[in-house]
């Protein structure tokens, strides 16, 4: 969204390091087939945490059901998993099944993967059983009593989101929506010379957002305030802006939301057809991230985050590689690709080189990535998607109803089918009425299919020029916020 006028690189650290596969014995020592057998392995290890893998064979008869447990005897702790429902008691981990893979007939296997820390060594399991009988030996069932489905932790923590299908889920493997608010002002105030957050950050006003029953907080950044580039004055730059969302992020977590942290504005100039200003710096919406300084800003924004997996990294705010372009193939090609693009005065950083940089880093938080006009176009975004080797991306769309796709004959036929392969999250909706009509009919549209969407933006402007949500920091609302609050609350009863 374009805001109302108004008057180094962190070293990386702990990059992921692949390790040889640590497998338990499989047979016993007399040469007898184990009634169940696990094979768990190390696939990658950095400072702080590493990433495990188990794959399970039966035995036996059929099981319509299966849970797997296992001791983390070295203080690790898991932190998310996939293809099983993951928790952890003290130091027994367990893997339950998800209700699509749940069936095992005798012979069969399943993997399932995890993420967890550690602090020091990293001690492999020596024991696993499979609904209470131990593997890997021919020793017979030693607790039956063991759940098939275990708690959820209940921590009240903001949950690790996964990709799974076209569908987010939490550790538990239950079907998730980020539904909340934008947070604007890091892109533009330390850019301006005016500080780092446009009105309070402080617990009251965060309880506020909360209160609002949001459960996501998207908060856009600025890659040269976030990098301290010698532009930006040092109060407002490196490691006091970088402190500075540490902290928001941790309030927002507290308070049982799901930080979103976004780029918004990106270095490089550009003065071509819908250009939002002619400086080289980070001071307004460029149509693409440049390869000088975009994929450090987010090797280094992963390596802040990454042993924090609920956080969720957006791309890039609204690029618009279509307005400098002359083909649409062209504009997707920049897209996904970045390099030199026509029309694009910069080497471009391309979706693909940003969810390189962070996958580099050992981070798989979850990743949304925006397609064309200003994110409002996601026709062939299936086509391009970049490859992301951790399988955790899902695409992000903005719409007000100023846009070109802002009616429910376009949802239907460009959003529809994205939204059945992968999740689909509208970053941004809103409208610049001062009413909440439009709104109104996005959200019911997202409902009705099970999607994400967060109201721009939790600020006291103008809400026929913002539009912001609010006109107090204490969470009152404006006449078109008031349809995002009531609507939200709605939905929690």
């Amino acid at each position: 969204m374009r805001h109302p006028p108004r008057s180094v690189l962190l070293a990386v650290t702990g990059a992921a390091a692949l390790l040889g596969s640590v497998t338990v014995p499989a047979v016993t020592a007399s040469g007898a087939v184990p009634a169940c057998t696990v094979e768990y392995s190390v696939t990658s290890q950095w400072d702080t945490g590493f990433q495990g893998a188990v794959k399970i064979t039966n035995n036996t008869a059929a099981m319509s059901g299966w849970n797997l447990t296992f001791d983390l005897a070295g203080g690790q702790k898991v932190s998310q998993g996939w293809n099983a429902k993951w928790s952890q008691s003290g130091t027994t981990v367990t893997a339950a099944n998800e209700t699509y893979n749940g069936q095992l007939g005798s012979g069969a296997s399943v993997s399932a993967g995890f993420i967890a820390s550690r602090s020091g060594g990293n001690a492999v399991p020596t024991t696993f059983k499979l609904n209470g009988t131990i593997c890997n030996t021919d020793s017979g069932p030693t607790d039956p009593t063991d759940p098939t489905d275990p708690p959820d932790p209940g921590d009240g923590t903001a949950p690790v989101l996964r990709v799974f299908g076209n569908k987010l889920v939490d550790a538990a493997g239950t079907t998730r929506r980020m539904l909340g608010v934008n947070r604007s002002g890091g892109e533009f105030m330390c850019v301006q010379g005016r500080g780092i957050w446009d009105g309070p950050v402080d617990d009251a006003s965060v309880r506020a957002i909360a209160d609002w029953k949001a459960n996501t907080v998207r908060i856009p950044l600025n890659e040269e305030c976030w990098l301290g580039l010698s532009n930006i004055q040092p109060q407002y730059a490196g490691a006091n802006y970088v402190n500075a969302v540490k902290d928001l992020v941790a309030k927002v977590r507290a308070n049982g939301m799901t930080p979103m942290l976004e780029l918004h504005w990106t270095y490089g100039q550009y003065t071509g057809n819908s250009s939002g200003c002619s400086d080289v710096h980070a001071s307004c919406q460029k149509p693409m991230p440049d390869m000088q300084y975009t994929p450090s800003f987010w090797t280094s924004v992963a390596n802040t985050f990454k042993d924090d997996p609920t956080v969720v990294f957006d791309l890039f705010n609204e690029p618009y590689p279509d307005r400098a372009t002359s083909t649409t193939t062209q504009a997707w090609q920049c897209w996904r690709d970045g390099g030199t693009c026509p029309g694009i005065g910069y080497q471009v950083a391309g979706m693909q080189d940003l969810v390189d940089a962070i996958r580099a880093t050992g981070a798989r938080n979850l990743i949304l990535a925006g397609g064309l006009a200003y994110s409002n176009d996601l026709s062939q975004w299936l086509a391009y998607k970049p490859t992301d080797p951790a399988g955790n991306l899902a695409a992000a769309w903005h719409v007000y109803n100023f846009n070109t796709c802002s009616n429910e004959s376009c949802w239907n036929s460009t959003l529809a089918p994205v939204a059945a392969q992968v999740p689909l999250v509208a970053g941004e909706i809103g409208e610049n009425t001062c009413s909440h009509g439009f709104v109104d009919q996005v959200m019911k549209w997202f409902d009705d299919r099970g999607l994400s969407y967060l109201g721009w933006t939790w600020n006291t402007w103008n809400c026929a020029t913002g539009p912001s949500l609010i006109s107090s920091y204490d969470g009152t609302p404006t006449a078109y916020g008031i349809g995002l609050r009531d609507h939200l609350r709605a939905l929690h009863g």
